[in-house]
């Protein structure tokens, strides 16, 4: 399998961060499992008989792969979804039909798959680039949201929905609707995802660090409340999922090599 990642136009960008572009292809009756702790915000995602905008998931997402084919996804920036979708993503289905959204174009699907059938994902990427640039700019609201991300994402010492209600001079109640309305999860989700991704960056790789004191690092109270949340959303205990990862490392576990990794 292989996955090819690919930026957008400087006007496309205010509405997705990149695209990705797997394919594999399998032996008949062979099939590989993904285990996926995704970036938190929406995909749309285009493949041969389907077309959809994924909400991100509360835990893990899990998919099957088979035979032999493809996808083209658009990760959207956090602010994007809820205008695509016309209500807040709180209580939107988890997957809406690219035709169900406000701006859904069946045009777009078509000239994507066509391309990607050809093995043209520039063209792909091109397409979907153009169908952005026709979108209205974003709201202000979303603008902020997508600062708020930001600022999880690459500020460790936002541990606390305090604290990132401070950063931006909001009040808890403003702070909860508005990530909540264009994530789907509250503040106190956003954080613990991008924790939790960190950590199962760091497990997995070839100098994993001693448990104890990177839960500490990650902003939790004990190695025990670190474990509890890691198993929740990743599916196995931090030392399950280190010793998963250093089998798949030397070739001992073939199969337990599980993609825990966002998309």
């Amino acid at each position: 399998m292989s996955v090819e990642r690919y930026w957008p136009s400087d006007s496309a960008a205010r509405f997705v961060r990149h695209y990705w572009v797997p394919r594999w292809s399998l032996a008949p009756g062979e099939t590989v499992r993904q285990d996926i702790l995704e970036y938190p915000t929406a995909n749309i995602v285009v493949e041969p008989y389907a077309a959809a905008l994924h909400r991100a998931h509360r835990g893990r997402s899990v998919r099957m792969l088979a035979d032999s084919d493809w996808a083209f996804g658009a990760m959207l920036r956090p602010g994007t979804a809820r205008r695509l979708v016309g209500a807040s993503l709180r209580t939107a289905p988890m997957v809406v039909p690219f035709g169900a959204l406000r701006v859904g174009d069946e045009t777009l699907v078509a000239r994507i798959r066509s391309s990607m059938t050809a093995g043209d994902d520039q063209t792909a990427v091109g397409a979907f680039d153009d169908w952005l640039d026709r979108q209205e700019r974003p709201e202000p609201d979303a603008e902020l949201v997508d600062a708020i991300v930001d600022a999880v994402e690459n500020d460790r010492g936002i541990t606390r929905v305090e604290d990132l209600a401070d950063r931006f001079g909001l009040g808890m109640r403003r702070l909860q609707r508005l990530v909540a309305g264009h994530i789907g999860f509250g503040p106190k989700w956003l954080i613990q995802r991008y924790r939790l991704q960190e950590a199962a960056a760091a497990l997995r790789s070839d100098e994993a660090p001693p448990l104890a004191g990177f839960a500490a690092e990650l902003g939790y109270a004990d190695q025990a409340h670190f474990g509890r949340e890691f198993k929740a959303v990743v599916g196995a205990t931090p030392g399950a999922y280190v010793a998963e990862a250093a089998a798949a490392h030397t070739g001992d576990a073939q199969n337990a090599a599980t993609e825990r990794t966002s998309a």
